[in-house]
């Protein structure tokens, strides 16, 4: 701990009594500092991992958009902005890593649990907050316009092809079998995409990455963190995730006391649904092929897998 404390002196000027390491995320490691009586989130994206230069890359262009959602909108208090460097950047890089630190949120990831009736409201009150703004706010937004590419396309076509004789047996035993209706996907995928492109949808910013695990309650307010995925898109790129959710009903009505006259765009919905399997389906394999794993990561990563697999042939 060491390293991320002379980090956090040299950079952030905190002096840190403790660095005490959280559960982490799909993308990065998390750690809580302990500073003078204060506390502060360490959020760590390995290098070594292969993920990490998607995650990281556009750091520089959300995060201002971030910092003016929390000041100028409704939506300050309900979400985390990163704290800037001793320079004033938003991020410290260096050879291990990408670091970014928070003021540490006292409260609990919703996770495993159910959200209760109030939290359904507050999560969407956030997101019909976060989708009245759009390319008019006043900060850049074209680093992070939805193209409706699938940067990821090649690399998956690889990996169930020539690359699927270099993943480990058990792995290549477990994806054989669904090779055909992924590359079946991946087609309907790109048709769809090809449309898209060719219209004139409306797009919004979205977070893109809305589940349990993103969202924390602390004292009486729901907050929404892990902004990396920050989008302007079509909002079906946020609620793709809720239409299958139980509390979907209870989400709309709060929903549509914003949106009056939301209608959902059906092929925008179907695109991230599919789109956001086989990413994910496309990443487990990565970190299978590439990333250093300890047993019991692999185990999860491979249990992931099956339960990724297991619902493609029903998107």
């Amino acid at each position: 701990m060491d390293h991320f404390k002379t980090i956090l002196r040299h950079h952030y000027d905190r002096d840190a009594a403790d660095v005490i390491p959280q559960q982490g995320g799909w993308s990065a490691l998390a750690y809580k500092v302990i500073s003078d009586q204060h506390s502060y989130f360490l959020k760590v994206y390995e290098k070594s991992r292969a993920s990490t230069p998607k995650w990281t890359a556009l750091i520089d262009k959300y995060v201002p958009i971030i910092q003016w959602l929390s000041c100028q909108t409704g939506l300050q208090g309900k979400l985390p902005v990163p704290l800037l460097t001793r320079n004033a950047a938003y991020k410290h890089e260096d050879d291990m890593g990408i670091y970014q630190l928070f003021e540490y949120i006292e409260g609990k990831t919703i996770g495993s649990q159910a959200l209760s009736t109030m939290q359904v409201r507050q999560l969407a009150e956030i997101i019909a907050q976060l989708h009245l703004y759009g390319e008019e706010v006043p900060i850049s937004t074209a680093a992070i316009k939805e193209d409706f590419r699938i940067p990821f396309a090649e690399q998956f076509r690889e990996m169930l092809n020539e690359d699927i004789h270099r993943l480990p047996d058990d792995v290549s035993e477990i994806v054989k079998p669904f090779a055909s209706i992924l590359a079946t996907r991946m087609n309907d995928l790109e048709m769809i995409a090809e449309e898209l492109r060719g219209s004139e949808v409306e797009m919004k910013l979205c977070h893109t990455d809305i589940h349990n695990w993103n969202l924390m309650q602390s004292g009486q307010q729901l907050i929404l963190i892990d902004w990396e995925g920050l989008k302007l898109a079509p909002v079906e790129a946020d609620l793709m995730f809720l239409v299958d959710q139980p509390f979907l009903e209870e989400f709309m009505a709060t929903y549509l006391k914003t949106h009056t006259n939301y209608v959902v765009n059906r092929q925008a919905l179907k695109f991230y649904q599919i789109r956001r399997r086989l990413e994910d389906i496309c990443e487990l394999l990565e970190q299978l092929l590439f990333d250093e794993q300890e047993e019991e990561d692999r185990v999860g990563t491979i249990r992931h897998l099956k339960g990724e697999l297991s619902k493609v042939e029903g998107d």
